[in-house]
């Protein structure tokens, strides 16, 4: 074989890299629109991500009932996990289902790019967060009797923020299960230390040094002292614009990590 020879076949076997596609505003809102679409017709995750939030805020009310002080203090902390924990759930087995059906795959080999992909499922599970949100903010603070010192507006604010951290921590680990029960296996893996270490339990700075180290690089840390900023403080402080910042940050970067592992074809 010549060289010329040589030169067709590695010509005519090797694959083309795709060019990376900027994000486009478009493509973007019609990812979006299709998850929502699909959501519409699924009521029972829905009511997973609207109600079970508010459900157990009612539960943790009444389970404290003759000791209101305690609901107070606990209720802001789990204000900010329980959406979370939800949006993470729900969002890792969503788009498994993608992954595993073949659609991501289709959707990629279009004119899609990685980001506009990623900020699609963001945008449509994070209007569903801001429903929870709104839902369980107002449900805790005026009907449940939740006493916070601080404006309810700034509780809804960190809640949102945690709801689209559960979203992107959940795109993010949906990447690396093979199965919906690999997927809820990660939920251990993932949510459960920080929910051991955020303060929840104990405050952190209470805890073995080592742990107290530990807790100060995990977001849901600065989640639950942002919801417990709001609850001892009538104005903005700055431990609450950083608890705000860290927990948006988190967001913003795990959400960049998901588009990084999303791969244009499956195993």
């Amino acid at each position: 074989m010549n060289t010329a020879q040589r030169t067709t076949t590695r010509t005519t076997t090797s694959t083309p890299t795709p060019p990376a596609r900027a994000l486009n505003a478009a493509r973007t809102t019609a990812t979006a629109a299709r998850v929502l679409r699909q959501l519409r017709h699924d009521p029972r995750t829905i009511a997973l991500l609207v109600l079970l939030p508010c459900l157990l805020l009612v539960l943790l009310r009444y389970v404290f009932d003759g000791s209101p002080r305690t609901f107070d203090n606990i209720g802001a902390s789990l204000l900010g996990i329980f959406p979370l924990i939800t949006m993470f759930l729900v969002t890792s087995i969503a788009t498994l289902r993608e992954r595993t059906s073949g659609t991501l795959e289709r959707l990629l080999a279009m004119p899609l790019g990685k980001a506009d992909l990623i900020t699609g499922y963001a945008l449509a599970f994070g209007a569903l967060a801001i429903v929870q949100s709104a839902l369980a903010t107002g449900l805790a603070v005026w009907f449940l009797g939740l006493d916070v010192t601080g404006s309810p507006w700034l509780l809804l604010l960190v809640a949102l923020l945690d709801a689209l951290l559960g979203t992107a921590l959940g795109l993010f680990v949906s990447a690396f299960a093979a199965s919906e029960f690999q997927a809820v296996q990660f939920m251990p893996a993932v949510i459960f230390p920080q929910l051991l270490l955020c303060g929840l339990f104990t405050p952190r700075d209470a805890m073995h040094p080592v742990l107290e180290a530990a807790s100060d690089v995990l977001p849901m840390s600065y989640a639950v002292d942002g919801m417990n900023e709001i609850l001892r403080h009538t104005d903005t402080t700055t431990a609450f614009v950083r608890d705000v910042l860290v927990v948006a940050g988190c967001a913003l970067l795990v959400l960049a990590l998901g588009a990084a592992t999303l791969r244009r074809r499956t195993r």
